[in-house]
């Protein structure tokens, strides 16, 4: 047996042991109980082979425990045909700061409301802001499934897989070869779950929305024919497109069409997509006022309701998905699914959770932090307030340790915190008591994987700053 395996082992205290390359679980309660948040640690701050192997640990324990990544896409596609009821909207979480304990909070709440419908995701951006490459991120959330007793598949998603328009134009070959990179190192992590946004080469000069659109309907159907190519060959990867850029003005129907048309027709690889990205009145982020509070988004539901029903009865999709959701008022989140919305994203105000609650020498040292690191950032006319509530994720990357290492008093009253918050949003977007209908309907591989299978990959991570 490999040195570094059995170093790995006996920090583990005789709980899981590897037999003939499988792992087999002989003491659960004491692998929840002290030697998976070792192994958790391990996998995010071991160096070299001694991260990798504890990555490979957590991952084979997982599949052993029936706590596997899977794809979505096949409860998405039985919704668009009306084999589930289009009454509940999924959370997508992206966990920036302290990932095992928000995780572990996620799943936490997710036993104890028998919630099934859960993805959590991860875009480029964060991946570089929060020193979180794919096989470090799934490995802390299989981590905290183990954890908190967590049974089923679970949904690691790459979340908005963007094309920036300048870099597009300026060198082709490589933007799309840094996003062809980013997609195949997610498929080895694990991720099973695709947003791709080309919209950012949305033609809106054109008069016609088939113009308009064929550029990002060309562009998504060129991705999603390389996901499939590459998918392992007992999962069907659930893919997404865009079809506006984030923010800057609400999809339209005409919109919609065009591009699902358009991408049906240049799909080589079959299935097609299971969802779109619209927008209907949210911005990622939130719009923040001059002293750095938060404003209410204006949603039009009647729109988003158009859009989920056309994507559902005309093209047999899952739905819409709705960026810039977290920031919402409480009382919003009823309303999108009752408006048909398909998945709903939730990253700012989660973050915000975390970082709020720091003990306050810490909270002062990465305010310093940001204004001093990235004063030539910001942008003129952003008040200092504005611009420290953009910028707070950029210091999560280098607090990184320093979060990990705050004491088990601090990190519980997070967790504690981010639970009431899951279970709120998990009974606000209906997707309590999924888990049967998850289990119906979503397949669960079991996907075995070597220590090299979940090492960072060697290329740098583009973010999707211009």
């Amino acid at each position: 047996m490999n040195a570094t395996l059995l170093s790995a082992l006996d920090k583990t205290s005789g709980s899981i042991e590897v037999d003939a390359e499988r792992v087999r679980v002989r003491d659960e309660g004491a692998l929840k109980a002290r030697d998976i948040d070792t192994l958790a640690r391990e996998a995010v701050f071991g160096a070299g082979e001694t991260r990798d192997w504890a990555r490979w640990l957590i991952w084979e324990t997982a599949q052993t425990l029936g706590i596997r990544p899977a794809s979505i896409h096949e409860l998405y596609i039985a919704r668009g045909f009306e084999r589930v009821p289009a009454s509940f909207a999924v959370p997508a979480v992206n966990l920036r700061a302290l990932a095992y304990d928000s995780a572990r909070a996620a799943f936490s709440a997710a036993v104890k409301t028998k919630t099934g419908a859960l993805i959590f995701e991860l875009t480029r951006n964060e991946m570089v802001d929060t020193s979180q490459r794919p096989a470090e991120y799934t490995s802390v959330v299989l981590a905290a499934a183990i954890r908190e007793g967590f049974r089923g598949p679970v949904f690691l998603q790459g979340d908005h897989f963007q094309l920036l328009a300048e870099r597009y134009k300026k060198d082709t070959d490589a933007e799309l070869g840094a996003l062809r990179r980013l997609i195949d190192e997610s498929l080895q992590a694990g991720f099973y779950n695709f947003d791709l946004d080309t919209s950012t080469v949305v033609d809106m000069t054109r008069s016609a929305p088939a113009e308009q659109q064929r550029r990002n309907y060309e562009l998504t159907a060129l991705l999603t024919d390389y996901i499939r190519a590459r998918q392992p060959h007992n999962v069907i990867a659930a893919v997404g497109g865009e079809i506006g850029e984030g923010g800057q003005r609400n999809s339209d129907i005409h919109e919609l069409r065009a591009y699902l048309d358009g991408c049906a027709r240049a799909l080589r690889h079959k299935p097609g997509l299971c969802k779109v990205a619209v927008m209907a009145g949210t911005t990622r982020g939130g719009v923040v006022a001059p002293n750095g509070t938060v404003l209410a988004p204006e949603v039009d539901f009647a729109l988003l309701r158009e859009l989920a029903e056309a994507a559902r009865k005309e093209y047999g999709l899952g739905g819409v998905s709705q960026h810039g959701t977290s920031t919402a008022p409480d009382e919003m989140f009823p309303q999108f699914a009752r408006s048909g919305a398909l998945e709903v994203k939730l990253a700012t105000q989660l973050q915000n959770i975390v970082i709020d609650a720091l003990p306050e020498p810490l909270l002062v040292e990465m305010r310093d932090w940001i204004l001093k690191a990235l004063e030539n950032e910001r942008k003129p006319g952003l008040s200092e307030a504005q611009f420290l509530h953009r910028a707070r994720r950029r210091a999560i990357g280098p607090f990184k340790q320093r979060l990990w290492d705050l004491s088990e008093l601090d990190r519980s009253h997070i967790r504690a915190l981010l639970e009431r918050r899951f279970t709120d949003l998990f009974t606000w977007l209906g997707v309590t008591d999924t888990r049967e209908m998850v289990s119906t309907f979503v397949s669960q591989p079991e996907i075995h994987k070597s220590p090299q299978d979940l090492s960072d990959h060697p290329a740098p991570i583009t973010p999707e700053r211009e």
